[in-house]
């Protein structure tokens, strides 16, 4: 893949998260916005080949809404709002991955993984979510899917 092409904005109100990115994605070409605001105004403006939007701060679940109308790959980012209940609304409401902020350092692999998703949509290994059971089954404890394990068994059977 050539992440010199593809395009990312990244919304984040910590301005650290959004620097700290930039080096990370330092292949790619990057647009930043601190606020939902400047994210409209960047989704008005540009096309994106992925948006990685923080869930809090941001109004990352209303910015998600515009990237799902304008057909772009999203990944929720976060967290203060890292939870079952948030990876599930955000699963919902048409995010393409869930990634936790203590995850930062593998992003690339996570935009990986949704660009050949969307590209392939085809099993081509290993999804960011099979990556990220261990550390949410550690943060969340082995029965997190258990409350809903009808979302959680179709949600398996699509990645």
């Amino acid at each position: 893949m050539d992440n010199a092409q593809k395009k990312i904005l990244l919304v984040d109100d910590e301005i650290d998260i959004l620097e700290t990115l930039e080096e990370l994605l330092d292949d790619f070409e990057i647009n930043t916005a601190s606020s939902f605001e400047d994210a409209v105004i960047c989704l008005k403006n540009n096309t994106y080949d992925v948006a990685i939007l923080d869930i809090m701060g941001v109004r990352g679940y209303d910015l998600l809404e515009i990237t799902q109308k304008l057909c772009i790959p999203t990944l929720m980012f976060t967290a203060h709002a890292l939870s079952p209940a948030n990876m599930k609304k955000s699963i919902k409401l048409g995010a393409d991955a869930y990634i936790p902020k203590d995850k930062l350092v593998d992003i690339t692999l996570y935009i990986e993984d949704v660009l050949n998703a969307r590209q392939h949509e085809i099993d081509i290994g290993p999804t960011w979510f099979e990556r990220l059971v261990p550390f949410f089954n550690k943060l969340f404890g082995k029965e997190w899917q258990d409350s809903e394990t009808e979302f959680w068994d179709e949600f398996d059977k699509k990645s």
